[in-house]
């Protein structure tokens, strides 16, 4: 059995400011000193959660609108032809190869392209952009693959290409799969 010790004065001082700083958890022993009372600190109030919005019985659903990173683009052109593009079974009536180009050059040679085909009245094209290169280094920050396979949707959704573009799809494995996309055109000056 181990013999109880005394605390030095010293000791004594510090655990007295160490219990100052607590609560007990139970009844206080006889000598020891009362802490001094604190405020209660209140919790943070918590964010209310969206109201359910009013239906009536038998209504369809609205669609949930989500902003993150890997939400869906909303559909803006016929669903039948979006899932036989998706599936391979339509063949893109230009394509344009991005690969090895510098970014400037690449997002001229979009435009370009995009412009002169919706110009031509064509629906359909596929742009190449290549999965891109691993630069990730390990560092403190990752590094995306791909600087041209993440910028051209970007392109695509900006002035003056925005106003041409009707869709934009990963393309499917046999015409390139995750380095490629689909641009579905909006209907343009008839084919001449």
């Amino acid at each position: 059995m181990s013999k109880k010790r005394r605390l030095r004065p010293d000791e004594r001082e510090l655990w007295e400011r160490v219990a100052r700083g607590t609560d007990p958890l139970h009844a206080r022993p006889h000598g020891m000193a009362e802490p001094e009372v604190r405020q209660p600190i209140s919790p943070a109030p918590k964010a209310q959660p969206d109201p359910i919005p009013a239906f009536r019985l038998g209504e369809s659903a609205k669609p949930q609108t989500s902003s993150g990173p890997t939400s869906q683009p909303p559909l803006a052109m016929d669903r039948r032809t979006h899932d036989r593009m998706k599936r391979g079974k339509l063949r893109p009536e230009a394509r344009l190869d991005l690969h090895g180009m510098t970014r400037d050059r690449a997002h001229s040679a979009l435009s370009r392209f995009i412009l002169d085909a919706h110009g031509r009245g064509r629906r359909l094209v596929l742009v190449i952009t290549g999965k891109g290169r691993d630069r990730d280094e390990g560092g403190p920050i990752p590094v995306r693959p791909g600087i041209l396979r993440h910028s051209v949707p970007q392109w695509l959704s900006l002035p003056p290409l925005r106003s041409a573009v009707l869709q934009v799809t990963p393309a499917h494995i046999r015409h390139g799969g995750a380095g490629a996309y689909y641009v579905y055109l909006r209907r343009g000056p008839q084919r001449t």
